[in-house]
C-alpha cells in the first residue's frame, strides 16, 4: 500500500527557486507509479530538506541516509565539492529551474532486494538492468521537470504581461472615453495622473504645460499627485534635457544611479526619474527656443514627469512606452481643446458679424443684438439666484438674445429704415421677422433650443403679441427674458421716431407693463437687480458693445456659450 508523506506540510508553497506545491504534486504522481515496482521515492529541496517521501510499502527508507545523499549531490553538482560520495542503493538526479538546482529526486533501490531462483551472474545482470531502467526514468523525470518549470515560468511571465497590458488598455480607454472637448484641461490631466499612478507606483508625478506669463513662455504645473516639487529652474532643466533626448532619437528622458552614476544633476531626493513630452503641432510662428522642437517638427508644449519608482529599482523602456502613450493622449486632448476653442471663437465671431450686418441696416440699432444678448444673460443670472436655472440654459438665453433679430435679414431695408409711421402692410412685414429667424435656425440641429427665444421674443403675456398670440405660460421662459431685454434696449436707444428714454423711464414703463406686455416674475427680477450697474457697463463699452463684464471678457463669454451647442 502506497504511503506518501509531505515532510513540510502540503499547504506550504515554496518560492524563490524552491519547489512549489504544483511541482510536488507532479513528483508525487511519479513516485506513486514507481512504488508499484517495489522501490521508494523521495525528494529534497535545495536546502537538503526532505519535502516528499513516497513509500511503496515493501521496505522502509532511512530518512537520514536520504538527506545525506541528497546533500552530497547538491555539494558535488552545485558547490563543486568533488569528494562527496553517494550510497549505491540510491539513484539520484538534480531537479533544475534553469541553471539553478531547486531539489534532488531520489529512488531507494533497497540493498536487501533479491531475485529468487537465479544464479549470481544472472542476479547481478538483472540488478544492473533494473538500475539502468530506473536511472533512465529519473533522467526523463528531470527533463520533464525542467520543461514544466520553463512552461510555468513562461505562463507566469505571459500572465503578468497580459495583466499589465490589460491595465494599460483600460487606462488608455478611460482617457479616450473622457476626451470631451468641453472638459476643462485641468480635470482631464489630473485624471490622467491619478489613473497612471494606479498602474505605475511612483513617489510623485506631474504634468507641466507651456503658458505665456508676462509675455514669456514658461512651463507650469497643470496637474499632479504625490511628493514632487518642480520649480521654474527644475522645469527649465527638464525641458532642455528632454528636448536633447528626443532630438537624439530617444522616446524619453530616463536617469538613475542603479547601473551607473546619474547622467545629470538632480535634487537629493530623486533616486530615479522619467520625463516624456506632450507634443503639439508647431504653429506658423517661430518658437524662440530651437531646442523645444521634437521629431517631425512637433513642438514640446508640455512634459509629464515622475520620480522614484516604488516597486522596482528604476523606470524602464516599458514604463517609457506607457508614459508616452498617456502623454500623447493628453497632448491630443489639449490640441483638440485648442482647436475647438478656435472653432468656437470663429463661430461666435461669424454670428456677431451676421447680427452686426443686420443691425447695420439701421444706424439707430447699432450694437442692439449684442446688448440684448448681454441683458438677457444678466436677467437669466439674476433669476438663477432665486430658482434653479442651469448654466447651459443661461448660455442658450444669451445666444437667443444675440440672434433674436436674425429674421430681419429677410425684411426690406426700406421698411427697416423708414423714418415715418409704418403702414399696416409694413407692420405685417416687420412682424414676420421672428418667424423668418426661427425658420433659419431650425435648419441647424444644434440651434433647436435657441429657436423658442427667437420665435417668441415679441409675444406678450396678455396674448396681444406676435407671431403666435401666445398667452402667459404658453410663452417659454427664454422668450420672456429675450423679449424683456429687447424691450429695455429699445426703450433706452434713440430711434428715428423718438429719443432714447432714461433708465428710470424705461424701468417705469416695464413696471407698468408687468402682467400685460412682460412676465411679472421675470420683470420683477430685472427691476430689483442693479440695473444701474448694467447700464454703466453698456455705456462704458459704447455702441459696439465689445468689452468686459466683471472679470470675464465679454467676447470670451460668447465663445463659452457656443460650447453648449454641442453638448
Amino acid at each position: 500500500m502506497q504511503n506518501t508523506r509531505y515532510e513540510i506540510g502540503s499547504s506550504t508553497c515554496k518560492t524563490n527557486g524552491r519547489l512549489t506545491n504544483s511541482q510536488l504534486r507532479e513528483l508525487e504522481g511519479f513516485g506513486g507509479r514507481i512504488n508499484k515496482v517495489g522501490v521508494n521515492f523521495a525528494v529534497c529541496d535545495a536546502d537538503g530538506e526532505l519535502v516528499l517521501l513516497c513509500d511503496g510499502g515493501k521496505f522502509k527508507s532511512d530518512k537520514k541516509s536520504i538527506i545525506d545523499n541528497c546533500l552530497s549531490i547538491l555539494e558535488r553538482d552545485i558547490k563543486g565539492h568533488q569528494s562527496s560520495t553517494v550510497d549505491s542503493r540510491f539513484l539520484t538526479t538534480l531537479l533544475k529551474q534553469g541553471s539553478r538546482a531547486v531539489g534532488v529526486a531520489l529512488i531507494d533501490l533497497d540493498t536487501g532486494y533479491s531475485i529468487p531462483d537465479a544464479g549470481c551472474s544472472e542476479r547481478e545482470s538483472r540488478i544492473e538492468n533494473r538500475e539502468s531502467i530506473f536511472s533512465e526514468m529519473l533522467g526523463f523525470l528531470a527533463e520533464h521537470f525542467q520543461t514544466e518549470v520553463e512552461a510555468e515560468e513562461q505562463i507566469e511571465v505571459v500572465g503578468t504581461e497580459l495583466a499589465r497590458v490589460y491595465e494599460e488598455l483600460v487606462l488608455l480607454h478611460k482617457l479616450s472615453t473622457n476626451m470631451r472637448v468641453t472638459e476643462p484641461d485641468a480635470n482631464f490631466l489630473q485624471m490622467a495622473c491619478d489613473s497612471l499612478t494606479d498602474i505605475v507606483s511612483v513617489e510623485g508625478i506631474a504634468i507641466l504645460l507651456e503658458k505665456t506669463i508676462e509675455d514669456e513662455k514658461q512651463l507650469v504645473v497643470a496637474a499632479g499627485s504625490g511628493l514632487i516639487d518642480i520649480d521654474d529652474r527644475m522645469a527649465a532643466v527638464l525641458h532642455g534635457l528632454l528636448a536633447e533626448e528626443i532630438n537624439s532619437g530617444k522616446e524619453a528622458l530616463l536617469d538613475s544611479e542603479v547601473d551607473s552614476p546619474f547622467k545629470h544633476d538632480w535634487p537629493n531626493n530623486i533616486r530615479n526619474i522619467i520625463a516624456v513630452p506632450l507634443c503639439g503641432k508647431d504653429k506658423a510662428e517661430t518658437h524662440p527656443d530651437n531646442t523645444a522642437k521634437a521629431q517631425n517638427d512637433n513642438r514640446i508644449m508640455g512634459i509629464m514627469v515622475a520620480i522614484n519608482r516604488i516597486d522596482k529599482q528604476d523606470f524602464d523602456s516599458t514604463d517609457a512606452k506607457l508614459f508616452n502613450s498617456v502623454a500623447n493622449g493628453c497632448a491630443v486632448f489639449i490640441e483638440n481643446g485648442r482647436l475647438f476653442n478656435d472653432l468656437k471663437t470663429l463661430f461666435i465671431g461669424s454670428l456677431k458679424a451676421l447680427t452686426r450686418s443686420i443691425d447695420a441696416k439701421d444706424q439707430y440699432t447699432r450694437g442692439h443684438s449684442e446688448r440684448v444678448a448681454f441683458i438677457s444673460r444678466w436677467i437669466a443670472e439674476r433669476l438663477a439666484e432665486q430658482e434653479p436655472v442651469e448654466e447651459e440654459q443661461i448660455h442658450r438665453i444669451y445666444l437667443a438674445g444675440l440672434l433674436h433679430d436674425i429674421g430681419k435679414i429677410g425684411i426690406d431695408e426700406v421698411v427697416l429704415r423708414k423714418k415715418g409711421k409704418l403702414t399696416e402692410r409694413e407692420l405685417e412685414c416687420i412682424r414676420k421677422h421672428p418667424s423668418i429667424g426661427a425658420g433659419i435656425l431650425r435648419e441647424i440641429n444644434q440651434m433647436h433650443d435657441i429657436v423658442p427665444g427667437v420665435l417668441c421674443h415679441h409675444e406678450r403675456v396678455d396674448g396681444k403679441g406676435y407671431p403666435g398670440g401666445l398667452v402667459g405660460e404658453q410663452i417659454p421662459l427664454i422668450g420672456k427674458i429675450v423679449g424683456l431685454a429687447d424691450g429695455f434696449d429699445a426703450m433706452t436707444s434713440k430711434r428715428t421716431y423718438r429719443n432714447a428714454r432714461t433708465v428710470e423711464q424705461a424701468l417705469a414703463e416695464i413696471k407698468k407693463g408687468l402682467g400685460t406686455q412682460f412676465d411679472e416674475k421675470v420683470g420683477t427680477v430685472f427691476i430689483n437687480s442693479d440695473v444701474y450697474q448694467l447700464w454703466d457697463i453698456i455705456v462704458q463699452n459704447g455702441p459696439d458693445f465689445i468689452g468686459i463684464y466683471g472679470s470675464s471678457n465679454f467676447s470670451q463669454y460668447g465663445t463659452a456659450a457656443v460650447g453648449t451647442l454641442i453638448r
